[in-house]
């Protein structure tokens, strides 16, 4: 009796008894509050610049509806070459006159010419430069004149640029190609745009006229391509 006594006051040689188990909550994201900080103001960017899209939008169909924008025209109606010959050196002597017509066929947008540069082409060669700087305002549904001239003499290396002139001599009629680089300025009502550089491209084919008078036949009014607008 007394040894089991003394067993039950000892230390205790049972199983272990294994350690309270300790919860542990992980934070989550929505507790966060820069999160929701951040979420909050990306959402409200976004919000705005989608408001801001959707106005600048409603303005260009109201100002189209109301305005109802055209290209301007532009037409190449009469052209005489009275000169168009290669010397030995492949030195190019030339006379090329033109009427170049713009036609304005808006209603309520009128056009101010600052600069008309036309440069002469022949081959991708060019050849001769026209500048006009005299400005002038184009009102609505309005048509000018431009009357550039290329005169003179130009070397022209490349031997393809003499290879198509020969081939073209025999029938009279010379394919040249005439570029037009402006600069204009729109106006609506009291509003003027900033400057604008459109480039118009005409593509011609000019009969030879000697001593007035072609045997091949007359220039036909030819439409010049607008290329694109470049703002500035």
């Amino acid at each position: 009796m007394s040894e089991k006594q003394a067993h039950l006051n000892g230390a205790y040689y049972g199983p272990s008894i294994p350690p309270k188990s300790q919860a542990y909550h992980r934070p989550g994201r929505g507790s966060d509050p820069l999160g929701c900080c951040c979420s909050c103001i990306f959402g409200l960017i976004f919000k705005l610049i989608m408001t801001a899209v959707v106005m600048v939008g409603l303005a260009v169909l109201i100002f189209w509806l109301i305005v109802r924008p055209n290209r301007i025209k532009f037409h190449v109606t009469d052209a005489q070459l009275t000169q168009f010959n290669f010397s030995n050196d492949n030195t190019l002597h030339y006379n090329l006159a033109l009427n170049v017509t713009i036609r304005n066929p808006n209603k309520k947008i009128g056009v101010y010419y600052d600069r008309i540069e036309a440069r002469a082409i022949y081959e991708d060669q060019r050849f001769s430069t026209f500048t006009s700087t005299t400005p002038f305002y184009q009102g609505h549904k309005t048509t000018n004149v431009v009357n550039p001239v290329f005169q003179g003499q130009q070397v022209i290396p490349d031997t393809n640029a003499l290879s198509k002139y020969n081939e073209q001599k025999s029938s009279g009629v010379y394919e040249i190609d005439v570029k037009l680089y402006l600069r204009v300025r729109f106006k609506f009502g009291l509003i003027k745009t900033g400057k604008f550089k459109p480039r118009i491209k005409c593509g011609l084919k000019v009969p030879l006229t000697q001593n007035g008078s072609s045997s091949v036949g007359t220039f036909e009014t030819t439409k010049c391509d607008v290329d694109y607008f470049k703002s500035i």
